[in-house]
């Protein structure tokens, strides 16, 4: 009797993704040299920000199918390590960020073994309260700041990626997001990403095939909880203040799923495109309409997620195929 296996062989992994990602990188970074509005740039980088963590919580929510609510948990975890190393024993972000996301992997892997067995709504109801748990701790915990926060040094000293200008913050996001990219592609056309996509389809056939589900499952939660990490490590330095209400928020774990679901869950580009649509959406709206009082921005940002759910429910990455069909 033979068993079967997957064919997990990824010698016919595409190179263009890679260099059209380069290319873009080139294009970004060379933005500031043309845009100098500060505000500008914030968008850009917040719009670069949140694609880099839906393309993290893609991993789990939507090539292993587990759709996760409290991922700025993570976040949090990275954007407190990096400051709280940086307070208390005067250690350059440089080294704190990547520890930030070595501890966030670490939280994973801690939570991910009882969270993983669960599936469905029961997994995303999980996440939200790994959240609350942290909110809840950090606002007791006096020596983090409290629920007070904490306050990055106000410098500049690249070393300690110290900034008065938010032109070197855009850079580093620029680089970290090819960074990410470059990592989830090399994933998802890995043996791992085979395994990911079987489990979603079908884990208890794909365990019948000899795929080790649990291990893989943690993989993708640790992967994406230490690359998020990194990101927030990031973020607390780019806004040089946090507390727990902001790091350790819903809104932005909801942020992150919309993008993604928005662009295309499950693609390797739809993160990114979400962002690009919905972070200049937000922010715009915001600016125009925010101060009217009569909740306009929300209105129209809510409408415009509404009709793209409706028309595209497969995210942006369908109006390629869309295109394409119709052009036959």
């Amino acid at each position: 009797m033979t068993t079967q296996k997957i064919d997990t062989s990824s010698s016919g992994v595409p190179k263009w993704p890679i260099l059209a990602a380069l290319a873009a990188t080139v294009v970004m970074a060379l933005v500031p040299l043309v845009v100098t509005d500060s505000f500008t740039l914030q968008v850009l980088l917040l719009a670069i920000m949140f694609g880099a963590l839906g393309a993290c919580w893609n991993l789990v929510g939507g090539f292993l199918g587990r759709i996760s609510f409290g991922h700025s948990v993570f976040v949090g975890v990275g954007g407190y390590t990096t400051l709280l190393l940086l307070h208390h024993l005067k250690l350059t972000p440089l080294l704190g960020i990547p520890l930030g996301g070595v501890i966030s992997a670490a939280l994973a892997w801690l939570v991910g073994g009882p969270t993983l067995r669960l599936s469905g709504h029961y997994f995303a109801m999980a996440t939200i309260a790994l959240l609350q748990i942290g909110l809840l701790l950090l606002i007791n915990w006096q020596w983090a700041g409290g629920a007070v926060g904490l306050e990055a040094p106000i410098g500049d000293a690249a070393w300690m990626l110290l900034f008065r200008s938010k032109v070197p913050y855009y850079l580093i996001a620029v680089g970290l997001a090819f960074l990410t990219f470059c990592a989830t592609f090399f994933l998802v056309h890995s043996k791992t990403g085979f395994y990911w996509r079987a489990i979603n389809g079908d884990e208890a056939a794909a365990r019948s095939l000899g795929v080790p589900a649990d291990r893989y499952k943690m993989l993708a939660f640790v992967m994406s909880a230490g690359m998020t990490g990194v990101w927030g490590g990031f973020f607390a330095m780019y806004v040089g203040f946090i507390d727990p209400e902001s790091m350790f928020s819903l809104t932005m774990s909801v942020q992150v799923v919309l993008v993604t679901i928005l662009g295309g869950v499950g693609t390797l580009i739809g993160p990114w495109l979400g962002a690009a649509v919905l972070l200049p959406l937000s922010e715009g709206t915001r600016v125009l309409w925010g101060s009217s009082g009569l909740g306009l921005d929300l209105l129209i940002f809510g409408l415009a997620i509404l009709l793209v759910t409706m028309f595209l429910p497969g995210g942006l990455v369908t109006l390629r195929r869309r295109r394409g069909s119709s052009g036959r």
